[in-house]
């Protein structure tokens, strides 16, 4: 009787799922404090339409989707990830035009934590998720100098729509191959900031300069980090995904003092020492209890 081969795997799916996230993090982080620099000239909605318009036009060209390949019930379900996914850069973009990078991202972090503390099946999770909590408060520099108060509800209601795109991710992760899901989601997304974006660039999306800056902001903000969460999404679940996620303020942090030259303090350097040992923990304990985070 003729041997049973194993199912073909790709390069991916050979790479644990927790390097898959970590890396998605680094490149979302710095693609976010690049895109920064596209405020002056397109504003913060031309900025998400240019990084969304080059990452749904990358993505097609890789993916090529076939959306008549899908049932209904799929699309449906790719077309609310996609608004959620454009809703939630958008939110962010207009947050970090008021905010420092750190702070947005901080903020916006009440997404995956809530993520992490209501789906939670661990007591250690709970405990993770609960120094990953002090360290964003710490971060937030209370007692110290006021934050806009816009910029702060913005960041927050970005950090509901993360929320979202966590679940929605992981719902829609098994009914699509490869990278086709999030590009389909993509294209749903670059509806939303369309025509605020438009209007915020004006004649600003025919300078090549920032065109190529859209471009770089786009791969390291939308391809790279989507299409390896969506991937890691698929055999973690969402409350380690999401702790995990506490990496954010802290590379956040990085890439604003490397990228935009803002400064740390002590009291920063403390909160990013206590997000990182909540990844820590919540990853040697999921490691521990089913193996989910180890490559199968």
């Amino acid at each position: 009787m003729p041997a049973v081969s194993a199912p073909a795997t790709s390069a991916i799916d050979r790479v644990p799922p927790v390097a898959l996230v970590i890396t998605g993090i680094g490149s979302v982080q710095f693609g976010a404090a690049l895109a920064t620099t596209l405020f002056d000239e397109l504003g913060p909605s031309g900025a998400t339409l240019l990084r969304l318009f080059f990452g749904a036009a990358l993505l097609v060209v890789v993916w090529r989707p076939d959306p008549r390949a899908y049932e209904r019930a799929q699309l449906r379900l790719i077309g609310a990830f996609g608004l959620v996914l454009g809703l939630m850069n958008f939110t962010f973009y207009l947050a970090l035009d008021r905010l420092p990078l750190g702070v947005a991202v901080t903020v916006e972090f009440i997404g995956p934590l809530g993520v992490a503390v209501l789906t939670s099946k661990r007591r250690t999770d709970l405990f993770w998720a609960g120094l990953a909590a002090v360290g964003i408060v710490l971060l937030t520099n209370p007692g110290g100098a006021s934050v806009d108060t816009l910029g702060l509800a913005l960041a927050a209601l970005a950090g509901l729509f993360w929320a979202a795109y966590i679940l929605l991710a992981q719902a829609a992760g098994p009914s699509f191959q490869g990278g086709a899901g999030v590009t389909l989601a993509m294209v749903v997304a670059l509806l939303v900031p369309l025509v605020p974006g438009a209007i915020g660039g004006g004649t600003a999306f025919f300078d090549p300069t920032l065109l190529i800056v859209g471009f770089g902001v786009a791969v390291l903000s939308s391809v790279i980090p989507y299409s390896l969460e969506f991937e890691a999404l698929r055999r973690i679940p969402a409350n380690v995904f999401g702790v995990l996620m506490s990496l954010e303020p802290g590379v956040a942090a990085l890439a604003g003092l490397l990228v935009l030259g803002q400064s740390l303090g002590a009291l920063q350097l403390v909160a990013i020492a206590l997000v990182v040992a909540a990844s820590v923990g919540v990853t040697r304990a999921a490691r521990r209890a089913d193996g989910l985070l180890t490559n199968s």
